[in-house]
């Protein structure tokens, strides 16, 4: 089914009787060339693309839960390609142009807003980096705008340019990210998948992953066992424990991520706003809720939600920077699994055992990395060899030394990515 302006006249007309599910919900099959452990956005996307791209359709996606209950439906929404690390920047701007134009490669809305980013600073050196990153977002053939003061103070009067602690000195504009829909990004995907012949395959949990002389055979799942050419194993928050079923131990910790949202409010913040000196961002959804977070929990956990002294924090940074939003009534929050990884990069790559692949440590990256992951990922699998855009995102560069992408600056540390 293709979804066209005079299609939806159609059914509005005929009281929406004319709709079909978006997907199948077929059986396991005994064997496919390719299977994919994860049903969240990257592995869906890559689904996707190695049926559109690549010509393989004897793929399944096995999803432990439903579609669109991980970590995909629970983030904060944010596109952007603002990196600054060769690797990472060459990367993100790929993934950027995938989501231009994924709408209509999916023939579907995903809701795709490019309302444009901007990142606060609050010193000299924090000024002196935003310049460096802008070059360097430049270079490789992105958008980035220098602010003064007043250019933010025109864009958002609302922040509290008075505060004496956090003052405003500019903002680092990318007037190209924005945010998407996320649940409508994860039905997007399944539903082209699955129109490619994929088999989307949900409460099947993979339960042991059969190699045989170095080489994958299959996997093992709570509905039998199911043979294969190829695994690709995209999991986030619980690819320690995945990879672990193969007899692999990742550099890979896992911790929560917490986000919010509030009641609806009438359209008072245009952008998406990041404050990174008091680690906080924020946006408001085209439902009228400001959806906003802030930094980890600090604390390994496979826990889907969050303790009360970074809720506090997180309202206090937001508090900092724009009082105005100090009477809205938070509505809900949420937790995301995080794979964090030691230098806050991800890793696309084959691993020692034939035919099993591993994309992970997204740390904060994995929203605005799905189109780019799946494309990436779906090249990897099917070609054997590394996309162009994701040449660094090797899993050796934590054995060797060789190749960390230090994206913070901060030093290769779990905790303070």
């Amino acid at each position: 089914m293709r979804f066209s302006a005079l299609r939806i006249l159609k059914e509005g007309l005929t009281g929406n009787k004319g709709w079909t599910p978006h997907w199948r919900d077929p059986a396991p099959k005994p064997a496919y060339d390719v299977i994919v452990i994860g049903g969240g956005g990257h592995g869906l996307a890559t689904a996707f693309y190695l049926a559109a791209e690549h010509g393989l359709t004897n793929v399944a996606v096995l999803e432990k839960g439903y579609i669109g209950g991980g970590n995909v439906g629970r983030n904060t929404t944010i596109v952007r390609a603002n990196y600054n690390m060769p690797g990472n920047s060459e990367f993100y701007s790929h993934s950027l142009k995938l989501w231009e134009g994924l709408e209509e490669s999916l023939n579907y809305n995903v809701m795709h807003s490019q309302r444009g980013v901007i990142n606060l600073f609050h010193s000299d050196g924090q000024r002196d980096y935003a310049a460096r990153r802008a070059n360097s977002m430049i270079n490789q053939g992105d958008d980035a705008i220098l602010l003064d003061r007043e250019g933010v103070r025109r864009m958002v009067p609302y922040l509290d340019f008075e505060n004496v602690r956090f003052p405003v000195y500019g903002g680092l504009y990318h007037p190209r990210g924005g945010t998407a829909r996320h649940d409508a990004v994860a039905w997007g995907y399944a539903r082209g998948a699955d129109m490619r012949g994929v088999d989307i395959i949900q409460n099947c949990e993979v339960t042991g992953i059969d190699v045989e002389n170095g080489r994958v055979t299959g996997v093992q799942t709570t509905r039998g066992a199911i043979k294969a050419k190829k695994v690709g194993i995209v999991v986030a928050g619980r690819s320690g424990q995945v990879a672990a079923l193969a007899g692999m131990r990742l550099p890979i910790e896992s911790h929560v991520l917490q986000a919010f949202v509030t009641e609806g409010l009438k359209p008072c913040i245009d952008q998406v706003i990041t404050f990174g000196m008091g680690h906080f961002y924020i946006s408001q959804s085209d439902k009228g809720g400001l959806v906003f977070g802030g930094d980890l929990d600090m604390y390994a956990s496979y826990a889907a939600r969050g303790n009360l002294p970074l809720v506090e924090h997180v309202m206090e940074a937001g508090m900092t920077l724009m009082p105005m939003i100090g009477k809205a009534r938070v509505l809900r929050s949420w937790g995301g699994i995080m794979d964090m990884s030691p230098d806050g990069s991800p890793i696309i790559d084959k691993t020692h055992i034939d035919g099993l692949y591993l994309d992970c440590g997204w740390c904060y990256g994995g929203f605005k990395a799905v189109p780019g992951s799946g494309n990436c990922f779906a090249h990897l699998i099917a070609q054997d060899r590394p996309h162009p855009a994701a040449t660094r995102f090797r899993l050796d560069r934590f054995r060797t030394g060789v190749g960390l992408m230090d994206e913070e600056g901060t030093g290769s540390q779990h905790n303070l990515h």
